[in-house]
């Protein structure tokens, strides 16, 4: 706790430094919980410490992770990106080219689930994913742990957090106790919804917000919540034929042929490109997209259907969806390297 401290002291010493005719941008303290947000839940067996923190963050950002030591987490979760990578698809080891969009990391501790088809009910476990598949760091965890041993400051940093070994305990823990301290929630949408700030959003965003709760667009029945997505797995009519089939890959049911989990809309400015595979370039484009009602497959969400928008009331959803955005978040000097 008395590091955890230290962070908000020079924290409080930086902005005071500030020139009186600047608003300093407001930087939440590590682990705030933002205004309208639940609280967050972790494992009995890894609850919140800075030293866990610490060596979670140390692990985020180092290639050792990867079997050539070239490629780490925030290879493809980059903090200016809001933790996405701004690429179609990621790229691993020997620059060989994933399959899937790297979706942000904002907000990550209140997911039920992970992967695009839900298959992993941990974030711990989620650390696995990255680690084992070929088109990303292509090690093995145990091997990974016996070349963390190697280093003598990783092995005191696992006592001093875990009181145990470097192992792989360690790892998926430290990893994930960091990725969940990646909390968004102080974008010109909080400001006004919850903060009070009524001049926090301008004449655009307030009728694209009035569009993306309505029952005209339907879009937040499924860009719900807090975290403006309800996790379920839907088919958005991107294609009539899918060469990811999603969910169906973990259950084999046809009903969830080509359905993906519904992504979190926050600090969607900065995460494109966009959908599971990368192929609408910018925000307009997603929304014509469901404008358009998308392409007929037999798994399509019946939510998607012509909106019959003007040009005005599109952009008025975009002006909406960049008001989700959050650059106290992508400025956190905590989250740095």
């Amino acid at each position: 706790m008395v590091k955890y401290c230290c962070y908000i002291i020079c924290f409080l010493l930086l902005t005071a430094c500030q020139q009186e005719d600047v608003q300093p941008l407001y930087i939440p303290a590590l682990m705030e919980i933002p205004k309208g947000f639940p609280a967050i839940e972790a494992p009995d067996d890894n609850q919140f410490t800075i030293e866990r923190w610490a060596l979670g963050k140390r692990l985020f950002y180092d290639p050792i992770l990867s079997v050539d030591s070239t490629v780490s987490c925030a290879s493809c979760h980059q903090q200016d990106k809001a933790f996405s990578d701004g690429l179609t698809f990621s790229v691993g080891v020997e620059n060989r080219v994933g399959t899937r969009n790297a979706p942000t990391l904002a907000n990550i501790a209140y997911h039920p689930y992970f992967t695009r088809e839900g298959g992993v009910p941990t974030l711990e476990m989620q650390i696995l994913v990255p680690i084992q598949e070929h088109d990303e760091f292509d090690f093995n965890i145990v091997l990974l742990a016996e070349r963390l041993q190697q280093d003598s400051s990783y092995v005191l940093a696992a006592h001093e957090a875990y009181q145990r070994a470097i192992d792989p305990f360690v790892i998926t823990r430290a990893l994930a106790c960091f990725e969940r301290s990646l909390i968004s929630g102080n974008s010109a949408y909080d400001q006004y919804e919850f903060q009070n700030r009524i001049g926090a959003l301008d004449d655009a965003a307030l009728r694209g917000r009035d569009l993306f709760f309505s029952d005209r667009t339907n879009c937040s029945t499924c860009h719900s919540g807090f975290n403006f997505t309800n996790y379920t797995f839907e088919n958005n009519g991107l294609y009539e034929e899918y060469e990811d089939e999603g969910r169906f890959r973990l259950t084999g049911e046809a009903i969830d042929r080509a359905r993906f989990k519904v992504p979190s809309l926050r600090n969607v400015e900065w995460t494109g490109p966009y959908m599971h595979d990368g192929s609408i370039q910018t925000l307009e484009e997603v929304v014509l997209h469901y404008q358009n009602g998308g392409k007929n497959h037999p798994n399509k969400s019946t939510l998607i259907r012509p909106l019959n928008l003007t040009q005005t009331e599109i952009m008025d959803l975009v002006a909406f969806l960049q008001s989700l955005s959050d650059p106290s978040f992508i400025e956190n000097s905590l989250f740095e390297q």
